[in-house]
């Protein structure tokens, strides 16, 4: 496992329903970076946007964000609604997933276990938590509301992570929630933290969202933070850390 691990925090400019210009933001974004994984906020590649259709990994209009990836070697983390995968496990129905995307295409990597209210009427929640291996580094997985729950982060860490990775959208007035949030989550668990944040405008009643995208280090001090803006793009890089036991 290499002793250290750039990862880049994005929240673009997201366009209503147009995966496609938004999949073209993204690959901007990753170009900018020059970070080995790229974190983006929930529901990026179509905006929180509770009716989009539903997205396919095989969709031709993920393209471009594929061939950055593959120009860059960078993993991209975009959210996006996606079918069930049919389990029966509680994934069988439409989800709030992570996609991750590198240069020989796009999975599903997670989907959101715990939903807004709102979200329950379309979305079924994800059955369990999910860990992603990048270059040995082990990226624990959330979307927004996620983060608010201890026992997914008490579980995501329970499963053995450097990292816990979560794409949010929030309301601007709960950009400290969000940071508060994260620096539980390092503190609690001895883990890095990498939250990308919604900027901009979107659906879902988020006429003003918080952005403030940012990492935490292991015990809870922030190491970079992102202001409001749209386009803002952070890069840090983590380092290894003795192994810590979670609560």
């Amino acid at each position: 496992m290499p002793e250290t691990l750039t990862i880049a925090v994005a929240q673009p400019l997201t366009v209503p329903h147009d995966v496609a210009a938004n999949a073209a933001a993204h690959a901007r974004a990753v170009r900018s970076a020059r970070a080995r994984v790229v974190v983006f906020p929930e529901l990026s590649l179509t905006g929180y946007e509770p009716a989009a259709a539903t997205l396919a990994p095989g969709d031709a209009r993920l393209e471009p964000l594929v061939a950055a990836c593959a120009e860059t070697g960078a993993v991209a983390l975009a959210g996006a609604p996606v079918d069930g995968d049919g389990d029966g496990g509680g994934d069988s129905g439409p989800s709030i997933a992570m996609l991750a995307v590198d240069g020989s295409g796009v999975t599903v990597a997670y989907r959101k276990m715990y939903l807004g209210a709102e979200e329950a009427l379309r979305f079924a929640p994800g059955s369990r938590p999910r860990v992603l291996e990048v270059d040995g580094w082990r990226l624990g997985l959330a979307v927004c509301k996620d983060t608010g729950v201890p026992e997914h982060a008490a579980a995501t860490a329970g499963l053995g992570i450097d990292v816990y990775v979560a794409g949010t959208v929030k309301h601007a007035h709960e950009a400290e929630l969000q940071a508060e949030r994260a620096r539980g989550v390092a503190a609690g668990h001895g883990v890095w933290v990498a939250v990308a944040s919604f900027a901009g405008p979107t659906g879902g009643g988020f006429a003003e969202t918080a952005g403030r995208s940012g990492v935490w280090a292991p015990g809870g001090e922030p190491v970079a933070q992102a202001g409001p803006e749209i386009g803002a793009v952070l890069t840090t890089t983590l380092t290894t850390k003795p192994a810590t036991k979670p609560f």
